[in-house]
This record gives structure tokens, sequence and C-alpha cells, in this order.
């Protein structure tokens, strides 16, 4: 179907329609695209934050591919299936790509609730830089553990990558895909969200560090980077799901409200 400007869509309200525990995860994954828009990390229309809805069928929620991170609302999302087709009639349209990395995680990985994709040019930068993360900081101590590995292979449109993203992801909660950018899984919305956040930060901390030239690096004592690791390894999720996370959803609602209708 063609693409229309938001102003000519109706959305229909969906809260009510759905369960509870579905409008809560609606919820938090609209608040996570109107963060990623608020942090700059979006890309126009072109990356993606998806989550798994409860239920045997593996449904999942992904973003309207004609709509500005911005603009998403809980009510919004497209709910698919593992064919990438919509399960409930909507006005929206999803994005190919998309679907062909977030169906092979939510598919392979029962812990994977939650995925999320950036194109931001520091994650880039990273994922194109033949060490990857490098262990310059803690907050790139605190992930680095966590993150994997995946070369590139063209726009992700083809279904027989989802394979190769599965194995290169292993068990980790992190990846960089390689020449393209950065994506992490969690249990929940706010885990998936908290490891993006240190993953892009620990990137951004890494391009401006190696801007000045490597001669007068400061790198960490050894065995620092491992002990941080098992740190973040606990820390995060704790984070995410105790502090950081409902702290990131109260700035959410003061930013815009309208994510959550």
């Amino acid at each position: 179907m063609d693409a229309a400007p938001l102003q000519s869509v109706d959305i229909p309200p969906m809260q009510g329609r759905v369960s509870a525990e579905e409008w809560k995860i609606r919820v938090d994954l609209a608040a996570a695209y109107r963060l990623i828009a608020y942090y700059g990390w979006d890309d126009l229309i072109f990356t993606h934050l998806s989550a798994r809805v409860p239920g045997p069928e593996h449904h999942f929620l992904l973003n309207p591919y004609n709509l500005m991170f911005e603009e998403v609302t809980a009510s919004s999302l497209v709910k698919v299936d593992m064919n990438g087709l919509p399960v409930e009639p909507s006005p929206f349209i999803t994005n190919p790509a998309g679907f062909t990395i977030h169906s092979a995680l939510h598919m392979a990985r029962e812990d994977a609730h939650a995925v999320m994709h950036l194109h931001t040019p520091h994650g880039q930068a990273v994922s194109a830089h033949s060490d990857g993360l490098l262990p310059l900081t803690q907050t790139a101590m605190l992930i680095r553990g966590e993150v994997a590995y995946h070369d590139y292979e063209g726009v992700a449109v083809d279904l027989d990558e989802r394979e190769r993203i599965i194995a290169d992801l292993g068990d980790k909660g992190a990846m960089l895909l390689r020449n393209h950018g950065t994506l992490t899984v969690g249990e929940t919305v706010g885990e998936a969200f908290v490891k993006m956040y240190f993953l892009e930060r620990a990137c951004e901390a890494q391009i401006l560090a190696l801007s000045a030239g490597t001669e007068n690096l400061s790198n960490p004592p050894q065995g620092a980077p491992e002990v941080a690791a098992q740190q973040g390894k606990v820390g995060l999720k704790l984070a995410a799901g105790a502090l950081a996370w409902p702290a990131l959803l109260r700035k959410a609602y003061r930013l815009d409200p309208s994510f959550a209708s």
C-alpha cells in the first residue's frame, strides 16, 4: 500500500482492544521510539525497535514504516507474525529489512522479548573499525562483554541471513552489525534500551578518543575490562528494571504523553 502522511491517517485506538499486558508493552515500546528520537539516534524512518507480545504465536510489534519516531504511538505499532504479515488490519506498512533482523532474534531467543537496531554515525563508525568496540571507557567495558559481531551482507532483506545473525549473536545481548550499526536484545523494552544507551555512548566516546590519535591513549590495567564486564552483566539488567527505565519512562511522559495513546 502507499505510504500516507500522518495527518491523513486515522490511528485506531488499541487500548481496550488488546490485553492489559500487551498494552503495557505497546506503551513501553512507543516510549522507547520517542526517547530514541529525543537522543538523536533515529535515522529518519529507517531503523527499528520491536517487542514480542504475550502468547505462543510469537507475534511482535514493529514501527509503522511511514512514521517518524517522534510520531509513534502505542496504538500505531503494527503487530506482525513471523512471516512479516500484519495480524490485524492496519493503515500502516512495515519495513522488510526490519522484519528480517528482528524476526530472526524473536524466533531464536526466548529471552529476546525486545530488539533494538540503530544506524547512528558513532555506532556505524565503530562497526566499521577492524577492532570493533575497544575497552577505552568504563561505559565500553560494562557492555563490551555482551557484544557480538555480524559481517555485512547488504540490506537485510534476504531471509536466509536470519540463520547467520542468530549464530553470530549466540547468547550475547548486543551486536555490532559490521558496516551497518548497533543492535541490542533484552527481556524487556527497558533492558534493551539501557543496553543500547551504554553501547551508543561507548561508541561515541571511542570515536572522540580516537579522533585525537592513538599515541596518548590511556588503556585500562590488565584484568580491569573483565571485572567491569562481569559488573555490567549484572548491573545493566538491574539498572534497566529498577532504576533507569522507570526514570526514562517518566521522562517520556514529560516530553510528550501522546506516545501512550
